[in-house]
């Protein structure tokens, strides 16, 4: 007969070792999964630490993006030097034999993960329109080979995508957007992130997040052009002072060096096929009025000199607000004159977790179809949904909440073509915006005679609500 496991321990000690199984017990029950934001169980090694294949690989805007291309990646600490090769792309696998071997910049980052070698080169001296061939160097190790085609010289159609916050739960719930997007419009040649790619709060681990966001766009960030902004949750609160931009950003991201100085990097254009795509950086100018006041002149000289048919302008912060209890003074005060000033096309933005699409009047969203100023849209990717505030059902055009969404925009000689869809390619909104010879504007409205979507979550639906960012990585759901 076998004896208990217990028998011969001491009394006191075996309530020692009872009261060390339940608190381990309750241990289990209540490790804090929820607030990594991400897949990765608690006390399990992430699967997010630099190695020596080449990571996080991404091409970012360049100021000339006909002749010059940005590729940024990662390797761990043991790579000290930035190589990658480029060729002009054909069907023979011999890539490599034609190659030109390109150096570039290496800044070491000591994250949640651990030491980390982050990379940039920059291609130069390409040809407008031609598709060429790439690769990253690792630790004795290459990428696979990625394509991309530069953009020509002067006008030209091209689609690009946009897309509102990722934030939360970004690989289990973002995945599906981007590749959905990217299924839809395959041939898009531009990316457009409107900030909080991840939520990256002080006390989180914001590398397994952006370990994620790169996950869940893989060999797209690598192919096609990326604009993105930063948002409030990529900037860190330490201790009580003003958010500061976090390190994984310069690290991962190398934008054109156009900007104003301080905001190097957060603040940048790229003129592409006669589109000027604008950056701007709302949270340190809602927390800086110095700063909001820099871009706003900046801005002025951006859009006073600007020879291209379209501008698109991206931040994060909305101008006019769509969720509950949220407004941006400010913005309205110091940027808004300046978009109507220049007549700007489109504003693509994030931060409110719902959807509304609308142009603007001097109160704020209207429902008129006039064409006279700039497109306000705001949208979500990610799984956090936010609820409606009630006055925006009329005030704006297409208004919804619990929908994951992204937006193809294809720019024309006369006209933006311009569709959100869900999550599962249907469409949710459209309208083109047509400009005549004479410079005037009109706005065609096509959106669907579909419901507005509206919160269908019994459980959370509290205040200003209805999905919360940690609701989506619990190991129950």
């Amino acid at each position: 007969m076998k004896t208990p496991i217990f028998m011969g321990i001491p009394q006191h000690r075996m309530l020692t070792v009872f009261v060390v199984i339940a608190m381990l017990a309750v241990a289990l029950v209540t490790t804090p999964v929820v607030a990594q934001n991400t897949l990765v169980p608690a006390g399990e090694t992430s699967p997010y630490l630099a190695t020596a294949f080449p990571d996080r690989i991404v091409l970012t805007a360049t100021a000339d993006p006909a002749r010059a291309q940005t590729v940024n990646w990662r390797t761990r600490g043991s790579v000290d030097q930035a190589y990658a090769q480029i060729t002009r792309a054909t069907g023979s696998p011999g890539l490599h034999l034609n190659a030109k071997n390109i150096s570039g910049e290496t800044r070491p980052l000591d994250a949640h993960n651990g030491l980390a070698h982050h990379h940039h080169v920059t291609f130069t001296g390409l040809e407008p329109d031609t598709l060429y061939a790439y690769r990253v160097r690792g630790d004795n190790t290459w990428s696979e080979w990625f394509q991309f085609r530069t953009a020509k010289d002067d006008f030209s159609p091209h689609a690009a995508i946009y897309f509102g916050d990722a934030q939360n739960a970004v690989k289990s719930h973002f995945s599906r957007v981007i590749r959905e997007a990217y299924s839809t419009a395959p041939r898009a040649q531009v990316m457009v992130h409107a900030g909080d790619l991840v939520n990256a709060g002080a006390e989180d681990n914001h590398d397994d997040e952006w370990g994620e966001w790169f996950d869940a766009g893989s060999f797209i960030n690598s192919m096609l052009v990326n604009v993105a902004v930063a948002g409030n949750h990529e900037h860190i609160r330490e201790q009580n002072g003003p958010r500061i931009l976090m390190p994984q950003w310069p690290a991962h991201f190398r934008f054109p060096a156009n900007g104003p100085a301080p905001l190097q990097n957060t603040v940048y254009y790229m003129d592409y096929q006669g589109v000027r795509y604008i950056g701007l950086d709302s949270q340190q100018a809602l927390q800086d009025e110095a700063l909001l006041r820099l871009q706003a002149e900046w801005l002025r000289g951006v859009l006073g000199n600007n020879p291209n048919r379209w501008t698109v302008v991206s931040y994060h912060h909305p101008m006019f607000s769509v969720s509950l209890g949220r407004d941006n003074p400010p913005l309205r005060e110091h940027w808004q004159p300046v978009f109507d000033e220049f007549n700007v096309d489109l504003v693509l933005q994030g931060h409110d977790h719902t959807y509304g699409r609308g142009e603007n009047v001097a109160t704020g969203a209207s429902g008129q179809m006039s064409g006279s100023g700039p497109m306000y849209v705001v949208s979500v990717s990610g799984p956090k949904m936010y609820m409606l505030a009630e006055h925006n059902h009329d005030a704006m055009d297409r208004v919804g909440e619990d929908v994951q969404l992204f937006q193809v925009m294809e720019f024309l000689e006369d006209r933006i073509v311009y569709q959100a869809r869900t999550a599962t390619g249907e469409l949710y909104d459209a309208f083109d915006i047509e400009r005549a010879d004479d410079g005037s504007k009109r706005i065609i409205d096509r959106r669907p005679d579909t419901p507005v979507s509206l919160c269908s979550n019994p459980e959370e639906r509290t205040g200003s609500s209805c999905w919360g960012g940690g609701s989506f990585v619990r190991p129950d759901l």
